[in-house]
């Protein structure tokens, strides 16, 4: 019996009109793809042009960034490596690390320096790179002409002390990730000490933001002083003043009034789990949330669900989350459909130009996301 292909079926029922919407449509669906690593953890020295991305292996990377040349730069726990994808060559490269882990404070060249355990990185308006490092407890800066690394924040020691003095004087604990507020200072996520603490641009003096150290629930909305957070593990900031904080065991989202001195839940019931796409936000589950990043393009949060495998996208308008890529499943790939790809563990993400950056952490893959803002 003569059965119809399904296009010749649907451009038969829907008509032409519809049928043409419909293949736009289908050209138009997003597609996930690997940019950069091979799946297995490795290294291999570049040379002077660097290496094709995509056959070349990374290891374990982390935080990730659109640089002020264009370039994708992303760190590499494992190795406290950073690195460069020029996105026209596909070609990676390696900017700052030796591949062994250490802390040494005086000033280096960013590739004589050890960075230990890197989570996240950021560019300043100057074009600094500043690294966080969770087991060297400081924050550093690679300086944009000179290329030499110094010390921002932490003395290198476990702690926490400082508040009131000198960012370099003070003492930070597994510190995991950093931003800068749309005044220029430096948000730190001083996870170990359950606070968020920020350096200000103008005085180099640090002073804790929000969080009392008590690893307790946060309540729902509150004083940013005084209010404790618990498990501070990634953030991000708008133009407009605000930051947006993950936390890791809280299982939540909470949007920060910085100047406004309020903090307020936007997502997450603080349940372990993972459920609440199509709906409202605040009545979401995660597990272990661990990145985020705020898009101006579509005022979206694309947010890191790291323990259930997944990216979750939430309006800001209308408050609706919805998962963007991941199947719910560990695994690795396959590349395509992004709701069919299965992630193992990811960490970074950032969204630049209309396409969504990932790094598929225990993969050893840097993914992007075409055609969801569109």
């Amino acid at each position: 019996m003569f059965r119809p292909t399904r296009r010749a079926f649907i451009k038969t029922v829907l008509g032409a009109a519809a049928f043409s919407a419909a293949r736009l449509s289908v050209a138009q669906a997003p597609q996930v793809s690997t940019i950069a690593g091979t799946g297995i953890a490795g290294y291999e020295a570049e040379g002077a042009n660097g290496l094709l991305a995509t056959e070349t292996p990374v290891n374990n990377p982390y935080g990730l960034v659109i640089g002020p040349d264009g370039a994708l730069y992303f760190c590499e726990v494992d190795t406290g490596r950073i690195r460069r994808l020029d996105l026209g060559s596909k070609r990676l490269s390696t900017i700052a690390g030796t591949g062994e882990k250490g802390f040494v404070r005086e000033a280096r060249l960013a590739s004589q320096t050890s960075f230990s355990a890197p989570h996240e990185i950021r560019f300043d308006e100057q074009g600094n790179l500043y690294v966080v490092e969770r087991d060297g407890h400081v924050v550093r800066r690679i300086a944009a002409v000179s290329g030499f690394v110094s010390t921002v924040a932490g003395t290198g020691v476990a702690g926490y002390s400082g508040d009131g003095r000198s960012s370099v004087l003070a003492q930070l604990r597994q510190p995991h990730s950093l931003a800068f507020d749309s005044q220029g200072n430096l948000l730190i996520c001083d996870i170990g000490n359950s606070r968020l603490r920020t350096v200000s641009i103008e005085t180099g003096v640090i002073t804790t933001l929000a969080g009392t150290g008590e690893r307790i629930a946060t309540p729902d909305s509150g004083p940013l002083e005084g209010t404790p957070l618990l498990g501070p593990r990634s953030l991000d900031t708008d133009p407009d003043g605000n930051a947006y904080l993950v936390l890791r065991e809280g299982n939540a989202v909470y949007q920060l009034d910085i100047q406004g001195n309020r903090l307020q839940r936007i997502a997450g019931t603080g349940e372990k789990g993972y459920s609440g796409d199509g709906g409202a936000a605040l009545e979401a589950t995660f597990n272990g949330p661990k990145g985020i990043a705020y898009s101006r393009a579509d005022h979206s949060l694309y947010i890191v669900d790291t323990e259930n495998h997944v990216i979750r996208r939430m309006s800001l308008g209308s408050g609706i989350i919805d998962t963007v890529l991941g199947s719910g499943e560990r695994g690795d790939g396959p590349d395509g459909d992004p709701l069919s790809c299965k992630l193992n563990r990811p960490h970074g993400v950032c969204v630049h130009e209309g396409v969504v950056y990932v790094t598929d952490s225990e993969s050893h893959r840097v993914r992007t996301i075409e055609g969801l803002l569109a």
